[in-house]
This record gives C-alpha cells, sequence and structure tokens, in this order.
C-alpha cells in the first residue's frame, strides 16, 4: 500500500527539524566534523583526478595530505604573522588618521561638524560604539574559535576527518544513494547533483578568485608603498566572495590610509585607487563570468540573508553552513516553483480524476465454467480418495508392527 504524500512530507519534516535542533545544541561540538567534510568535499575532484592519473585511492589521498599540509604551514609561518602585524599597526595607526580626518574637514568645512564639546562628545560616542562592537566580535570569534574548538580541534581532528572522508567519499556517496526511499530517488539525485553543481561552482571559483584578488590587490598596494597595503588586499579578497563588500571595505580602507599616508601626492593616491578598480573590472568582466559563472545560482542578497539568519541562529557553526545552505535552499526553492506552476493552484484548474480500474470480463463459449468447476470437483474427490487409501494403508503398517 502506498503511503500517502502528506504523510511523507510529515515524516520527513520531522527528521529535517530533529537535524537543525541538533546542530542546534550540539553545534560547536560537531564543528570540526563539519568543517573536515567541507575540506573532504573540495578536494574530491582532486583525489577523482589524480585516481584517472593512475594513482591509487589511499595514494592519491595521501598526496593530497601532504600537499595541503605544506601549504598550510606556509601560510602559518611566512603570511600569517605578516596580516597579524599589519593588522595590530593599522589598529594603533587609526585615531590618528581619525584625526586627521576631523582636522581637515574642520578646517575646510567648518559647519559641516559639531564644535567643542559636541565634537568631543561625538567621537567620543563613536569610540565607545566601536570599542563595544569590536570586543563583542572578538568575544564572539575567540568564544566559538578558541574557547569550545581549541588547537587540538582545528589541528587535529578536523585533518582526521578530512582525512578519512576523503579515503572513503565514493563509498559514502554510495551508501547514502542506498538509503534513498525508493519512489523518489530519482528526483532526489537530481536536486542533489543541482545543488552539488551550484555549490562547488561557487566555492571553488570563489576561491580561484579570491586567491587572483588577494595577489593583485597585496602586491599592488605594496608595489605603491602603501602602508599595510598587504592586509588592505588580502582583505579586500577575502571579503569579495559577497559581491561588491570586498571592494567597498578594502577600497575605503586603503583609500583612506593613502590619504593620511601620501597627503600632498595625488599621484599614489590615484594608483592606489586604479589598483581597486582595476581589480573590480577585471572580477566582474572576466573572473566572475569565467571561473565562478552565471550557473551557480546563489544571488548576492540571497546570501547576504543566509549569512545573517544562520549566523543568528546557529552563531559561528551556522557562518560556516551558510553557504551550502544557502545553495541547497536555492535549489529547492526553484523545484518547488516549477512544481508550483504545474499544479492547480497557479493554473486555476482542477487536476482530472484519476480514471476507475475496468472490469475484465473474460468471454468463453457456453458451458466452459460448468465444465471447470465438474474437473475441480472431480480432482478434489481423486484427491480425497488417495488421503484416505494412504491414511488406510498407514494404519496396516503400524497393526503389522505391533503384531
Amino acid at each position: 500500500m502506498r503511503i500517502p504524500v502528506r504523510k511523507q512530507i510529515m515524516w520527513w519534516g520531522i527528521a529535517a527539524l530533529t537535524l537543525l535542533l541538533t546542530l542546534w545544541l550540539l553545534g560547536q561540538a560537531v564543528l570540526p566534523f563539519i568543517l573536515g567534510a567541507g575540506i573532504a568535499y573540495l578536494l574530491d575532484p582532486v583525489a577523482d583526478r589524480l585516481e584517472r592519473a593512475g594513482l591509487s585511492r589511499t595514494m592519491a589521498v595521501v598526496v593530497i595530505t601532504v600537499a595541503v599540509v605544506l601549504a598550510f604551514v606556509t601560510v602559518v609561518l611566512l603570511i600569517v604573522p605578516v596580516l597579524l602585524r599589519q593588522a595590530t599597526a593599522l589598529i594603533e595607526t587609526t585615531p590618528a588618521m581619525i584625526e586627521q580626518g576631523r582636522a581637515f574637514l574642520d578646517a575646510r568645512f567648518p559647519d559641516l561638524i559639531p564644535q567643542g564639546a559636541g565634537l568631543e562628545q561625538t567621537l567620543a560616542d563613536l569610540q565607545a560604539t566601536m570599542g563595544e562592537q569590536a570586543g563583542r566580535l572578538a568575544s564572539t570569534v575567540l568564544g566559538s574559535v578558541t574557547g569550545v574548538l581549541g588547537t587540538v580541534a582545528l589541528l587535529v581532528i578536523v585533518p582526521v576527518v578530512a582525512f578519512y572522508l576523503l579515503l572513503d567519499w565514493d563509498h559514502l556517496v554510495a551508501a547514502v544513494d542506498g538509503l534513498l526511499p525508493r519512489e523518489h530517488a530519482a528526483t532526489i539525485r537530481q536536486l542533489a547533483r543541482e545543488i552539488d553543481d551550484a555549490l562547488s561552482g561557487f566555492l571553488r571559483g570563489q576561491a580561484v578568485v579570491i586567491a587572483i584578488l588577494g595577489t593583485w590587490y597585496a602586491l599592488g598596494l605594496m608595489f605603491v608603498g602603501l602602508p599595510f597595503g598587504f592586509f588592505i588586499g588580502i582583505m579586500a579578497a577575502v571579503l569579495s566572495f559577497i559581491p561588491y563588500v570586498g571592494v567597498l571595505i578594502g577600497g575605503a580602507t586603503a583609500i583612506g590610509v593613502a590619504l593620511f599616508s601620501f597627503w600632498g601626492d595625488p599621484l599614489w593616491i590615484g594608483a592606489v585607487v586604479a589598483i581597486f578598480a582595476i581589480g573590480q573590472i577585471v572580477e566582474g568582466n572576466y573572473l566572475q563570468p569565467k571561473i565562478v559563472g552565471g550557473h551557480v545560482g546563489l544571488h548576492p542578497v540571497w546570501l547576504l540573508l543566509a549569512l545573517s539568519v544562520f549566523g543568528a541562529l546557529f552563531g559561528f557553526v551556522g557562518l560556516v553552513m551558510a553557504v551550502p545552505m544557502a545553495a541547497a535552499l536555492g535549489v529547492l526553492a526553484r523545484f518547488l516553483i516549477a512544481r508550483y506552476r504545474e499544479s492547480s493552484l497557479f493554473t486555476g484548474q482542477g487536476l482530472p480524476d484519476e480514471p476507475a480500474q475496468p472490469i475484465l470480463v473474460e468471454m468463453v463459449p457456453a458451458g466452459t465454467v460448468a465444465e471447470r468447476l465438474r474437473h475441480a470437483r472431480m480432482a478434489a474427490d481423486r484427491a480425497l480418495s488417495r488421503q484416505q487409501v494412504e491414511a488406510m494403508q498407514d494404519d496396516l503398517a503400524r497393526r503389522d508392527t505391533k503384531g
């Protein structure tokens, strides 16, 4: 008997709510495993290519692991110290840059900002607000990453989980496919392929775009001699995964530092502006269309909404899960919209009733049924006679044995 669709939706809805509740309650504990699964998902195509090149799955995973570990150690030893040093110096220099900007505005536009005690109070309120928000952000990040995960989780659990999941990725996919409900397996596979296309296209493509932009911004700003140029360039590139956010924040920071450092030398200020303008033109006209592609389907507003909602609901775990969940929900939304357009709610026409099952009538010559009944009765009588004869024979055999 077929299970009604409404009942199936109810049970699958309960399963989805249970999963979300589990993530909400155990989010920080399972975060290393989520990160490990994400790394394995991103590196699985590389392992498949190495397998096609002739390596075994185990050797391919070992090669990838060694390469990733070397790259991670290089970044930690060479790039992270520079970023931290420049970020600290930029934070320490910010009050002086704000003061210089205030003096400039006060000299050129005296009526634009309040004077005297009002100005001091405004700056004090601004500084207090910025300090409060920065402290809250730092507390959240440190509490989520350092306090809960710890160094052991980041440096041991995540790589180990990623290694074993990458080693058995194809078997895991096959096992999950074997658990799909048979009635909807084809539809679920199609949706999974679309989600994989959207997610992999965005993540892998955006990683390449960030690497290219980060190299361009960092080297360009360092070449013109902009202080903190390496940190500003990397920050702008990393934030560019949300369209326009990276160039706005990074560009505003770079131009502000350029005005503070190169005041009176418009050539270098123009060079900083040109670096970000060229980066934005190349990203919008070549990198995004050619590398990320238009088939991804992650609209910037949809991505920002996902980051805000999942971050508010699940904290740091939500921020990690926001992009894959946004891709999955986008595919599901398009699927449901397509079904809605085919339904009677959209067309206004009811679906025709299913035709009744036809009554099958067998046409046979007259007397056929009676003849079959007579043969059936004769067969039953013969079977009964055989059973009686066998019973008598068994009874005689038992008497002979006793005698």
